[in-house]
């Protein structure tokens, strides 16, 4: 492997701070000036516009005097040292609780006992270029900055997100989210500094942690100042932080079922989502996972004034105008016509006769068509390549989803699922994402008095005759007719998915699911990391079905990188996870345990890692142990070579008194007394260069053979103890045997086994009684917070959030329409035939598991 070494870094920062970057909020866009109205949220929840009115003003605080640092290694920093323990962990287990800034090379890390963000400025250096052997590739500056919220946040922080310019940092709990400015700093004192933190939806999330529980909030790839966040009343929300943090930007109401046909409770509830990579339609999608194992798609999703690569929207728009319409298909051209409208209206340049060539990037505008709404797109259909027909139970994964992840590799778009069981879902997509409107369902849209669009929400429905029509796709049948290929594209159907593998990690099996989560490599896209109770493992893909199709027959590779030896693979293990990819092309992996420790592990290239073998107990790390080559060469320990001596018949001629002899004798002691000289110089310097060698050597000897004596001492104390439970076990096996023989005389032990068809009946018990009953529980609690917000409105709501003069309720009457009013009572009436049907389940469910006690 060719390593290219650079200069080292300067010992010391520079004298000056670096300079601070605004955040978007601070900015005086003229949307931040736009007064607030009312959300366009289907429950007409009040909002309030003191988070953008009433901000506190930063107070200047004096220029700081920024000493030399002092660099040390990156797990020896004070802020991985504080032995806080597992209990008051900020982190959930799932590595989320530290964030990477590579722009400025700092790395951000909750403290949940200080209540505050470490940050801490990190460099990476050659480690084979370095002085004295040492091998420390990643150091931190000491001392670091401690950044403090301005109030106390009142919650435990589960995770920590950084955007895109390094400006604001997502501080997200359970129920509750809100944003630090990194940059607005309200007072400073020493390293600790006050930042202005402001929180999200505190209207939509509740303050008594109850009701809408916060599945996953992550900011957006193409934008700075817009994250999304996904709650547990099956909506996805965007947020935009220039404009309003207390209502959503857009709001999606996820209906994956149709009313009155709810057969899988679990297909409600939503577990995570992720965005699409810079791969044509995917750029603009979004796809959310259920905890059925279901994925729905989003498209298109744009957040209002982002920016994107000009060229590759010409391509899209292109596509679709060479394509689409061309089609004989009508379904074909209204998607099409659709795709071509919203990208005018959303990049205006497109429709500019002659465009300009000279932008770069073109700038998302705000709109959403009126008439229509988006479709949630799925659930995806799986697909069998050899026999083109839909997975079978056997391929299918056990449990509950519980991580998902999305990334594109060459030409594929690869979708990873963890299931709590323990295994990784790994499918790509068998066809391009496309657009979907649902025709005929309206878009709610807030637009202020220039008609310019404020915000948009929606009903997102799904389309049921989609994986009817996905169950007669064929693969082998793709690349026949190029004309039915091309319909294909626009007809309105979701893209199939192909199964590329299913990894069993070999998790222990647990009452509960496994929490897993899954990490994208920076520099390599084909691999990617899951963190979970047992450790930490990379998985690296070789077949991919477009990219890599001569790989067919590899399977993907897993490789333990961390290994706790924990048999609760359950329990949380990671509090922060972060990837950090160096000049010299590797990448670092910085992992940060609960109790507070960091480990730091250098990936080179494809080279497959050495595990480490982590002890929670010790709280060390003991790394594989090489062996030892000799310390002294062989020429050494085999002996001078003896010089060549003549043959004794040429040595008896001469006598000792001659001059001959006497000159023959000199020349041979000569010669033996400079060979045995020079060997004797060699074994000197040889043994003065391994004295300290051979001392550390003798010293871990002894270090280690004190501990032997230690455990043997260790042993014989517990070896009565040891007999006394063997003899206990045995009895203990006695009576079992006693009582086995016991049961083999009633009645029951006659009773024939289960067939196939009751054992399928009871695992589809067993699973109604694990995952439907906390599904339904989950929903229904939040249907009823959500029930609790249309009873009981706030008397004298309209007047403080600014609402419209025709929306204001008038005196004596409800403030509710009558079309409000008429969809609340088509809500109830679906809400209480979904009750019914649950009810029915769950009677059948008591009546089978009474069968079953008895």
């Amino acid at each position: 492997m060719t390593r290219i070494t650079a200069p080292p870094p300067p010992s010391s920062p520079p004298s000056s701070p670096p300079p601070l970057r605004h955040s978007p909020a601070a900015l005086g866009t003229p949307r931040s000036r736009r007064r607030h109205s009312p959300s366009p949220s289907l429950a007409l929840t009040p909002s309030s516009s003191a988070s953008t009115s009433s901000r506190p003003k930063v107070r200047p605080s004096p220029r700081r005097a920024y000493a030399a640092a002092q660099w040390v290694a990156l797990p020896s920093h004070p802020a991985f040292s504080r032995g806080d323990g597992g209990e008051s962990s900020g982190g959930s287990g799932g590595g989320g609780g530290t964030a990477w800034d590579a722009a400025a090379s700092r790395l951000y890390v909750w403290d949940p006992s200080a209540r505050g963000v470490h940050r801490i400025c990190v460099r990476v250096r050659d480690a084979e270029a370095g002085k004295d052997g040492e091998d420390v590739a990643v150091e931190a500056a000491v001392p670091s900055e401690m950044l403090m919220p301005e109030t106390d946040l009142g919650y435990k922080v589960t995770h920590l997100s950084l955007n895109t310019d390094g400006s604001s940092l997502l501080l997200a709990g359970s129920h509750n989210i809100s944003v630090l400015y990194v940059h607005e700093r309200v007072s400073e004192d020493g390293d600790t500094v006050i930042c202005r933190t402001v929180p999200v939806a505190s209207q939509i999330l509740p303050s008594d942690n109850d009701g809408i529980k916060v599945l996953q909030t992550s900011w957006h790839p193409f934008s700075s100042s817009h994250f999304g966040v996904l709650t547990s009343d099956a909506v996805f929300r965007l947020f935009d932080l220039s404009f309003d943090l207390e209502q959503p930007e857009q709001e999606f109401y996820l209906q994956p079922i149709l009313p009155g046909k709810c057969q899988n409770a679990s297909s409600i509830c939503p577990v995570a989502f992720s965005y699409g990579s810079d791969h044509l339609w995917d750029r603009f999608s979004v796809f959310i996972l259920f905890s059925d194992g279901s994925i729905f798609v989003l498209c298109p999703i744009v957040p209002f004034g982002s920016d994107y690569n000009k060229k590759h929207i010409q391509e899209i728009y292109e596509d679709v105008n060479s394509f689409g319409l061309k089609s004989s298909n009508q379904n074909v051209v209204t998607n099409s016509r659709l795709a071509i409208a919203w990208l005018e209206a959303t990049f205006p340049e497109l429709s500019r006769q002659p465009a300009d060539t000279s932008a770069l990037m073109s700038r998302a505008h705000p709109y959403a068509s009126l008439d229509d709404s988006l479709t949630l797109q799925g659930p995806l259909c799986r697909v069998c390549e050899e026999n083109n027909e839909p997975e079978s139970k056997s391929n299918s994964c056990e449990g509950k989803a519980v991580g998902f992840v999305y990334s594109s590799v060459g030409k594929d778009s690869i979708l990873v699922t963890a299931w709590g069981s323990g295994q990784l879902q790994i499918d790509a997509l068998a066809d391009e994402i496309q657009p979907q409107w649902s025709i005929g369902i309206p878009t709610r849209l807030n637009v202020d008095a220039h008609g310019q669009i404020k915000s948009v929400a929606m009903i997102c429905d799904s389309n049921s005759e989609d994986s009817w029509a996905m169950r007669s796709y064929r693969p082998s049948s793709t690349g026949s007719n190029v004309k039915s290929n091309t319909d294909a594209v626009w007809v309105g159907h979701s893209p199939p998915l192909l199964r590329l593998a299913i990894v069993d990690l070999a998790l222990a099996k647990t009452s509960n699911d496994s929490s897993l989560s899954l990490f994208l490599d920076p520099l390599v896209p084909e691999r990617f990391y899951c963190a979970h109770g047992g450790g930490l493992d990379m998985v690296t893909l070789h077949f991919l079905p477009f990219s890599y199709p001569e790989m067919a027959s590899t399977p993907p590779s897993v490789h333990p990188i961390l290994t706790t030896g924990n048999n609760e693979a359950n329990s949380p293990f990671l509090s922060g996870f972060v990837t950090i990819a160096d000049a010299y092309g590797h990448v670092q992996l910085v992992s940060i345990t609960c109790p507070g420790e960091c480990f730091v592990v250098e990936m080179k290239g494809w080279k497959e890692p050495t595990p480490l073998q982590l002890d929670i107990d010790s709280k060390s790390i003991k790394d594989v142990e090489s062996f030892t080559t000799g310390m002294i060469s062989k020429e050494l320990i085999a002996g001078p070579d003896p010089p060549i001596v003549p043959s004794s018949s040429s040595l008896r001629s001469l006598t000792p008194d001659s001059i001959e002899g006497k000159s023959t004798l000199h020349h041979y002691i000569k010669v033996f007394h400079e060979y045995y000289v020079e060997y004797g110089h060699k074994v000197f310097i040889e043994l003065k260069e391994h004295a300290d060698y051979l001392k550390t050597e003798i010293e871990d000897k002894q270090k280690r053979l004190q501990a032997v004596k230690q455990s043997l001492l260790s042993i014989e104390a517990k070896d009565q103890d040891i007999n006394n439970r063997i003899n206990r076990a045995f009895k203990v096996y006695d009576l079992l045997e006693k009582r086995i023989e016991g049961f083999k005389i009633l009645p029951a032990a006659n009773k024939k086994p289960l067939s196939q068809a009751e054992q399928e009946f009871k695992a589809q018990l067993d699973r109604f009684a694990d995952v439907e009953l906390d599904a339904l529980r989950s929903s229904i609690t939040a249907l009823s917070a959500r029930m609790k917000r249309f009873a009981h409105p706030s008397i004298g709501s309209a007047a403080g959030t600014g609402m419209p003069t025709w929306q204001t309720p008038k005196v004596g009457r409800s403030h509710v329409s009558d079309s409000q009013m008429s969809l609340l009572k088509s809500s109830l009436e679906k809400l209480s035939l979904l009750n019914e049907e649950n009810n029915v389940k769950l009677r059948l469910i008591e009546h089978e598991l009474k069968n079953q006690e008895q």
